[in-house]
């Protein structure tokens, strides 16, 4: 059974270590996933059992083994599939994810995907949290309560979501997310990445959707544009761009668009953060007027800049 469990996840962590060579990521962060495999190839136990006994805390014990890949084993372990790694194949099917939560089933799991956006069991679990999972499906308190007590369960938690968000967690602001955004869509458009074929919604298996992986200092990004039905209908699958990246409690994502209305029309925002994207593209705005005034060359308009930064 050891050897079983501990080599199939090894295994796993080796191919994503090959596909994010393959991909160009930093190559300590793919050295990172094999060395991963080569303690789990090494144990005289299986890490089911760690998991059992000491949760994510005592896989990160282990020689090589830090917080984002100790998710990745146990996310492994308790689901069967690897988000992570099937996003880097071309595979990713988020909503069979969901489904596997008890109280959801996949037409629920393809309304909180493609409504709300939500891919891991982790935003699935801060939804409930947040009302928005009530909202949309017009859950009662205890269906609700029912799938948090799951998620509870499935992602190891041993302190109530409050103390979690006592703890400080960095988010990387608009402006790194912007540049990131940025970074993606030029080396796209320029033909340097390397494209995967996604498995759905392409029927002709055409390797078209570019991937990038980059880091902002010890963060590390993987961006793609939106391959979901929502994008296709929208004619957005150039222009919304998800990113991927490590935060405290697991990995996070959001989606970079370009605006259509308001204030920000033609501006390239983080949604669900307009309010912040606004206070940035008023700071470019302020910075830029006093370079102007100073080179004497005039001052600023009072509107937002016409361009992403």
């Amino acid at each position: 059974m050891a050897e079983t469990v501990n080599v199939k996840i090894a295994r796993l962590l080796e191919e994503t270590a090959s596909i994010l060579g393959e991909q160009g990521a930093n190559p300590y962060r793919a050295q990172a996933y094999r060395n991963a495999a080569q303690t789990l190839l090494g144990l005289e136990k299986p890490v089911t059992e760690i998991l059992e006994q000491q949760g994510v805390d005592g896989l990160m014990e282990l020689p090589a083994v830090g917080e984002g890949i100790a998710r990745f084993i146990r996310t492994a372990v308790e689901t069967g599939r690897l988000p992570m790694l099937e996003r880097l194949r071309g595979e990713s099917e988020p909503e069979l994810l969901l489904a596997s939560v008890p109280g959801i089933g996949r037409k629920l799991a393809e309304r909180l995907h493609r409504e709300l956006g939500i891919d891991t069991l982790e935003e699935l679990e801060a939804a409930a949290h947040d009302g928005r999972l009530g909202k949309l499906a017009r859950f009662g308190a205890k269906r609700v309560a029912g799938i948090v007590d799951s998620l509870a369960a499935r992602l190891g938690r041993v302190r109530p979501p409050a103390a979690r968000s006592q703890r400080p967690v960095e988010e990387p602001t608009v402006a790194e997310l912007l540049e990131v955004d940025r970074e993606y869509r030029e080396k796209a458009a320029a033909g340097t990445l390397r494209k995967i074929a996604p498995r759905r919604l392409n029927p002709k298996a055409d390797a078209w959707l570019p991937v990038l992986h980059t880091a902002r200092g010890q963060r590390h990004y993987t961006a793609l544009y939106s391959n979901t039905p929502r994008a296709h209908e929208m004619g957005a699958t150039h222009d919304w761009v998800v990113l991927y990246y490590d935060a405290a409690g697991g990995e996070r994502q959001c989606t970079v668009i370009t605006s259509q209305v308001g204030r920000l029309k033609g501006l390239r925002i983080v949604r669900g953060r307009e309010a912040e994207c606004e206070r940035h593209y008023r700071a470019l705005r302020d910075r830029t007027a006093t370079k102007a005034r100073a080179s004497g060359s005039g001052g600023g308009s009072s509107a937002l800049p016409s361009r992403p930064a």
